[in-house]
């Protein structure tokens, strides 16, 4: 299994209602894709934070991965929800199989 991890940083113009809204969108439009096996969204408990929207996506592998990179729905999330209202991301991949050697995921 992967857990694939997105950090963003919002813009100022975004507040908390909004910030709200995008943690729903995320929620609702990706669950919609056939690869994603779960969605996780939400925000910072530390004011400080510099990323205080992050999304967590569960594959089988990285191959479910790529799929979902190309599909409607996320890249409608990107135009609607990401592009709009952040200023920056970071993303990190993890294999959550112990078990598995990572070559393979």
């Amino acid at each position: 299994m992967i857990d694939h991890l997105l950090f963003y940083k919002l813009k100022p113009e975004v507040d908390e209602g909004k910030l709200e809204d995008m943690i729903r969108m995320s929620r609702s439009l990706l669950l919609k894709i056939p690869v994603v096996l779960t969605v996780r969204s939400g925000r910072t408990i530390d004011p400080e934070s510099d990323w205080p929207f992050y999304i967590l996506l569960e594959f089988d592998s990285l191959d479910k991965k790529r799929i979902f990179q190309d599909d409607p729905n996320y890249l409608k999330f990107l135009k609607v929800i990401v592009d709009p209202n952040t200023s920056k991301s970071y993303s990190v991949d993890y294999e959550t199989d112990p078990s598995k050697d990572i070559k393979y995921s």
